[in-house]
């Protein structure tokens, strides 16, 4: 360390060092008043201190709450609305959990799993907060503001029932469908049943289509962006693989000419004219949580059965299948990203298919 005096008649205390990554030299310095032996050894420490935190810096103290917010920064210019709306509720379920005054290198495996286990979901909630939590973490560590998140690996998921027993439940047999559209008397929530049924979309994505996007000519529906209901804004569909054209079979052509009937009958009735395929009687997107009541309601009225409208994505699926359609047609017409998507989902064999199993098997002569 040397001394260096000032033109105002201060004392610069001045110490060298080697980047340990760059190889180079660097100076680190000090301005004090006086230059006497106290000084010095103040200067001394100062500048050790200096220099530890050149060669070894550390992330600076932060709350759980902080680095949700920081976190929330740069998910507003990077991600979608309606994914940005989705973690920030999140956000708030992981500062409730954690705690937001906690900090963040204080957090430990046994702290976090003890917290999670206290709190009222069920374990497949658990795991989703656990996912969150943990996607945080690693988003602080990649942007210096969290110095360790080794322990996260030592967390396991919570037991949840089967994959396979769960599906099971999320697909209607092919008379549940007719009894269920047989038993509907609202006409608009009739005919959105059945387009979803036929074509697997999501219901985003059949009430952003306009009237151009339904080509009953080519017998095409192209697929191109997706209603966000949560912010009513219209934005890019779920993935790159769901922006799709969907083939019209016989039965969708005649559903689709159905409702674009009963729809120029509507607009012609109320004068309200709208460049979408669908609308409420206002003109507007159809409402999803209407539906889905409506939908939820019938299902328990007419097949006991208490389900939500993606049962019709799942049973779409499920009755090409039956039909003979192979995994790689149905995934490009369902826009999952790869084949292996719908076989974790839908590879489950329906009770017809069972049935005619036992069938050929029941005919069979070996011997």
């Amino acid at each position: 360390m040397w001394v260096e005096e000032t033109k105002n008649g201060k004392y610069k205390y001045i110490e060298r060092f080697t980047d340990p990554l760059t190889g180079k030299y660097r100076r680190v310095s000090i301005v004090l008043d006086k230059n006497t032996a106290q000084a010095r050894k103040q200067a001394q420490k100062t500048l050790a201190e200096k220099i530890r935190t050149a060669i070894d810096p550390q992330p600076e103290t932060i709350t759980l709450g902080e680095l949700v917010e920081k976190y929330r920064e740069e998910q507003k210019k990077t991600v979608k609305t309606s994914t940005y709306r989705r973690n920030y509720f999140f956000g708030e379920s992981v500062k409730k959990t954690f705690g937001s005054d906690s900090r963040v290198e204080a957090l430990t495996a046994n702290y976090i799993r003890e917290m999670i286990i206290l709190v009222n979901k069920t374990p497949e909630q658990k795991n989703e907060l656990l996912k969150r939590l943990k996607s945080i973490l690693r988003w602080g560590y990649t942007h210096d503001y969290v110095w360790d998140i080794s322990y996260l690996d030592k967390i396991e998921r919570f037991k949840t029932e089967s994959h396979r027993s769960k599906i099971e439940d999320k697909f209607l047999e092919a008379e549940e469908v007719t009894a269920l559209i047989q038993g509907m008397t609202h006409p608009l929530w009739k005919s959105v049943t059945k387009i979803l049924v036929l074509s697997g979309l999501r219901f985003g994505e059949l009430a952003a289509l306009k009237r151009e996007d339904v080509d009953t000519k080519d017998r095409i529906i192209h697929v191109r962006s997706t209603y966000d209901a949560n912010n009513k804004l219209e934005t890019t569909p779920k993935t790159a693989e769901s922006s799709r054209d969907v083939y019209m079979q016989d039965e969708l052509v005649s559903v689709i000419r159905h409702a674009k009937a009963a729809m120029l009958s509507q607009q012609i009735a109320t004068g309200r004219v709208s460049r979408l395929f669908l609308t409420d009687q206002d003109g507007e997107h159809i409402n999803y949580y209407s539906y889905r009541k409506y939908f939820r309601e019938n299902a328990i009225r007419l097949i006991r059965r208490d389900v939500t409208p993606h049962i019709l994505r799942h049973t779409h699926a499920s009755l090409l299948m039956e039909q003979g359609i192979d995994i790689d047609a149905i995934s490009r017409r369902l826009g999952h990203s790869d084949s292996k998507v719908t076989k974790e989902i839908y590879l489950h064999v329906t009770n017809k298919l069972k049935e005619k199993e036992r069938d050929r098997i029941r005919e069979i002569k070996i011997l």
